[in-house]
Formats: structure tokens, sequence, C-alpha cells
């Protein structure tokens, strides 16, 4: 069996020793050619600008496309940066849970590094000498917008450092230990000083954090964005940050990706952003190559594949 796979080094390796196949690396993005006996695509996001609503769709499927594949599995969890032909041409796979536990890790550690600010305590001499008070993160509260497999995973690393979470979803389960859900994305913001967004990007998502719903806002709240850039009405966000009614703004994604040079978030003395970087790591490839590994199984028992778009 050959697998084609759009992924580094490590994750192939990982996924040959794994399944005992042969794993062939390939560029990313819409695929020029792949050989015959291809049966499997491991697909990186193909970060483009057609996902805006504005924009066309990127241009048709290579010629000979979808070559000899039987599936893909994607690797992201979202399938915005992924073009229609693309998705609607064979059964596929998403990554959605993979990467909870990172992102989950990315996300608190922010919270601490927002209230902490341990690089400030540091001394290097006696002089320096001075002790300084740290505001709690036990006893405040969590939102969480979007309560997937991220969702849930914060919720437990929140809940295990005492603070209150309360989540927005759009099918809320009837009770959760520790977990209240509320009915708005208003009230969400009127509760929480650490406001995670973790919902995929829709058309019912875009801009959800805008100038009216920014009002509800309680004052100094800490906004960290780990699902979509399109979540956010930017400028909103800026009026927001400048009247204090959000006090930092945790920024993992952003639209588009990357920013131009000179954009205000770069610059901004309590935005921080990064370059969609809080799901990459070890832990989320080794997941996939499980992931994978299940799906190949399904397969072969005739059963559908997890997860699909």
């Amino acid at each position: 069996m050959l697998i084609a796979s759009q992924l580094e080094p490590f994750f192939n390796n990982v996924l040959a020793d794994r399944l005992g196949a042969e794993v062939l690396p390939v560029p990313r993005g819409a695929p020029a050619a792949l050989p015959a006996e291809a049966r499997i695509l491991v697909a990186a996001p193909m970060f483009g600008v057609w996902d805006l609503p504005h924009l066309p769709e990127p241009p048709d499927p290579p010629e000979g496309w979808p070559f000899g594949l039987e599936w893909i599995q994607l690797v992201s969890s979202g399938t915005d940066h992924y073009p229609r032909w693309f998705l609607n041409s064979l059964p596929a796979s998403t990554a959605r849970g993979v990467a909870a536990g990172p992102i989950a890790e990315f996300v608190i550690g922010t919270i601490f590094e927002a209230v902490k600010a341990l690089h400030t305590v540091w001394i290097g001499d006696p002089q320096a000498w001075r002790t300084r008070p740290f505001a709690p993160i036990e006893g405040t509260t969590l939102g969480l917008l979007g309560y997937g497999a991220i969702g849930r995973a914060v919720a437990r690393r929140a809940l295990g450092l005492g603070m209150r979470v309360h989540a927005l979803r759009r099918s809320a389960p009837a009770a959760e230990d520790g977990v209240a859900f509320v009915r708005s994305v208003e009230e969400l913001l009127a509760v929480s000083d650490h406001l995670v967004l973790a919902a995929p990007a829709t058309p019912q998502t875009r801009h959800i954090l805008n100038a009216d719903s920014l009002r509800a806002a309680k004052p100094g709240i800490h906004i960290i964005n780990v699902a979509r850039g399109s979540l956010i009405d930017d400028d909103a966000l800026l009026d927001a940050l400048a009247d204090g009614r959000v006090g930092r703004a945790t920024l993992d994604t952003t639209t588009p990706e990357p920013l131009a040079a000179g954009h205000p978030f770069y610059s901004h003395p309590r935005v921080r952003v990064s370059p969609h970087t809080a799901a990459i790591g070890s832990g989320a490839r080794l997941a996939l190559v499980e992931k994978l590994a299940a799906n190949l199984e399904r397969r072969g028992q005739g059963l559908g594949l997890l997860d699909p778009p």
C-alpha cells in the first residue's frame, strides 16, 4: 500500500512504521500528479484566500484527479482551507479531536502568561529582590464559545485549576459536571474573565464577536482565539481594547493568515499574535497516525470513515 503524505518526515516515518506501509512525501497544495498506486492522501490545509466569501474558488482540479486515490485523510479538523472540488470528490476524514490536548495546553499557557507574567519575575541581582503580588487563576471564570473536543479538553484543565467554566454551543448537553451552559454569546461575554473561541468557521459564527456583542463583555476580559480569525470583527476588537472592555487578546489565528505588515495587532501592547501554531507538535501528529490507522481498519471492515467533513 502506498500513502501520499503532505506532512513532515517525523509524521511520515511514524506512519510508515505503524502501518508497515510505504509513505511517499508530496508537496503541499493541490496535487499536480500522484502515482497510480497511491491509495490514501494525507492532505495538509491548502491555505489561501478562496474561502473568503467575496473571492472565487481556486483553479479546477488537476488533470487526472483523483488519480488512484480511494480516500483522503485531512490534517485539520476544519475544512475551510480546502476547495470544494477537493472535498466532494472522494471519501474523507477530518482530524477532529487529534489536536485537542495540545491546543488546550496552549490555552492554559496563555492564561498563565496573561495572569502571572512570569517573564517579569526573574531577577539577576540582589538589587531587584522585591516581591510582587500575583493575581489568582483559581476562582476566575473561563468561557468557552464552542464545546467540541477542544472545548472539553480546555474545560477539564480549567476545572482542575479551580476555575468556573461556562460554555455556549449550538446543541448543549443537558448537563455536564462542572460546566454551566449559557444561551447566548452576550451572556457568555458578561461572565467570562477569559473567553476561548473554539467554534468552527461558519456563516453563523462569522464576526460573532462584533461591536454589538462586545458591548456585553465583562470589563477587562481576555479573549483567546484558537478557532478561526473570521469569528472576530477586528475593528470591533480594536475599539473594545481601546475603551477597556477587552483587557487582552491572544490570537493564534487571524484573517487573513498571515496578517499584512503593519497590521495594528502586531504592535498593540495588549494583543499577542502567534502563527496558527497551537495545534502543531508531536502529540497531535501521533494522534493523527492512530486516527489514520483506525480509519484504515474501518475501511477494511466496510465501515465509514471517522469524522467525515
